[in-house]
């Protein structure tokens, strides 16, 4: 009797097994992810309907959730202050034998998006290399031991997934090479400065337009964005290009992370598209929507320069660059920094410039001022003050606001164009004025000016920096 009682408990509990089913988790929450710290962290996944799925952390946190109808979980968990300590969570599900224990970091956690230039990595592409990039990620180990980045599975797909291929990586060497290059160096020297883990999520796709990181429903607004897929199929030859199919691919997988901001550089693609800073907005709009973790700072990289040359504007790049500016009045907790110093004059063909490093710095100080309290820190360069536009003659003046760090290059300025009634730019003559932080110029074949330019154009030379080795905002005086 007892042993075919035994037979029936033992058949009993394996058919109660097999209506379990193991708790399933995404590629991104796996070993060695880093947790936003100090913050409600959100893990997901999928089980069996109507269970228990429990989290237990090493900092002693416990949290609970019951899986949905449709196979779903979510769990926020507390997160304590950074340290360089190891932790583990353990994930278990009531009525099942199942656990998952992954071994976990905390600290600050960044987003990186975009196009070739943030997805570029330290090996470089063919035909363009990052400046030091191999020796930086033989380095990567020694110097920056606790960047781990999360590269998103370059994908193109026309329904949103829950879920992408990637796995956390630590940067070894070989692992370092795959890493993008702007978001390495932004990484590495944010963790260097807070001494903590950093994570960067990587989630860029070359060629993509702002359209290819928006939704359906977002895209739907825009006449000229085809939307179904047999239309985007159809209309859009560049295959790169196509309409919210990384957002479905890429980005949707990833929207529940917690992080702490989002780093952007993106734009070649939408030159000559005078709404990108309107559709950039509607994008950051959309993604914090989905993201559900308030205004989570936005900083954007301005596109390098570049001799686009096909309609023979000279100012194509230059207006997408003045569009990237106007996004960031649009867009609340936003900002911007300058590259066209970044690039060497061989490269005026090259898409990629190779100076990738002082990149991901600049956005560090934007992240280490605006984001972590650091505001002694210079990280925006003097922006042009209309308030000191003057005409005396044949001469125009133009002065800067600097945020007190004055302006760091006095003599031999290069870049200002002025222009009279004619509309016809000529390279100006400069003569800076130290006491009032201004510029007069003049130009031989202007008698009577009326307009300025610095460095607006596709691929500029220009010399004016203020404090950190930060460049003048490009800029222009005229609508025209």
């Amino acid at each position: 009797m007892s042993t075919t009682r035994n037979i029936f408990i033992s058949i009993a509990l394996a058919l109660t097994t097999q209506l379990h089913a193991d708790i399933k988790l995404p590629s991104i929450i796996s070993d060695g992810m880093v947790l936003q710290q100090q913050s409600e962290a959100k893990l997901w996944g999928w089980s069996t309907t109507g269970s228990q799925v429990s989290v237990k952390t090493s900092w002693g946190e416990t949290s609970t959730a019951t899986v949905q109808k449709d196979g779903q979980w979510s769990i926020t968990v507390n997160t304590p202050e950074a340290t360089l300590d190891d932790y583990t969570l353990t994930l278990s599900e009531s009525g099942s034998t199942d656990t998952k224990t992954l071994k976990v970091h905390i600290g600050e956690v960044w987003l990186a998006s975009g196009q070739s230039n943030m997805e570029m990595p330290l090996k470089g592409f063919g035909g363009a290399c990052v400046k030091n990039g191999a020796l930086d990620a033989m380095r990567a180990r020694q110097e920056s031991p606790l960047v781990r980045m999360f590269n998103v599975e370059r994908k193109q797909l026309y329904t949103p997934q829950d879920d992408c291929r990637g796995n956390w990586m630590e940067p070894t060497f070989s692992n370092a090479m795959e890493f993008s290059a702007t978001a390495y160096y932004f990484a590495s020297a944010l963790s260097n400065a807070l001494g903590v883990y950093v994570g960067i999520i990587n989630c860029s796709y070359g060629g993509s337009r702002v359209e290819s990181w928006s939704s359906a429903k977002t895209c739907s607004e825009y006449p000229d964005v085809p939307t179904d897929s047999i239309s985007i199929f159809q209309k859009t030859k560049a295959t790169w290009e196509r309409a919210l199919v990384t957002y479905n691919a890429m980005f949707h997988p990833i929207r529940h992370y917690t992080c702490k901001g989002i780093i952007w550089y993106q734009g070649c693609s939408n030159v000559g598209n005078n709404e990108y800073a309107y559709r950039l907005k509607r994008m950051v709009d959309q993604w914090r929507g989905e993201m559900q973790q308030g205004n989570l700072p936005f900083y954007q990289v301005q596109i390098a320069p570049y001799i686009y040359g096909a309609s023979g504007d000279e100012t194509a790049a230059a207006r997408l660059r003045e569009q990237q500016e106007l996004s960031c009045n649009m867009i609340e907790n936003s900002a911007f920094v300058c590259t066209y110093d970044l690039v060497e004059p061989n490269e005026c063909h090259n898409i990629h410039p190779k100076e990738k490093r002082t990149v991901g710095v600049r956005l560090s100080l934007l992240a280490l001022n605006k984001t972590y309290g650091m505001t002694d820190i210079a990280c925006e360069g003097p922006r042009y003050d209309p308030s000191t536009f003057k005409v005396e003659g044949n001469s125009v003046t133009v002065g800067f606001k600097t945020n007190n760090m004055g302006i760091c290059s006095n003599y031999g300025l290069e870049g200002f164009e002025i222009a009279g009634s004619d509309r016809v730019f000529h390279k100006a003559e400069t003569q800076f004025n130290w006491r009032t932080n201004t510029v007069t110029l003049t130009a031989p074949e202007v008698n009577n000016p009326v307009a300025v330019r610095y460095c607006f154009k596709d691929f500029p030379t220009g010399n004016v920096f203020g404090g950190n080795e930060l460049p003048l905002v490009p800029f222009r005086t005229d609508d025209w």
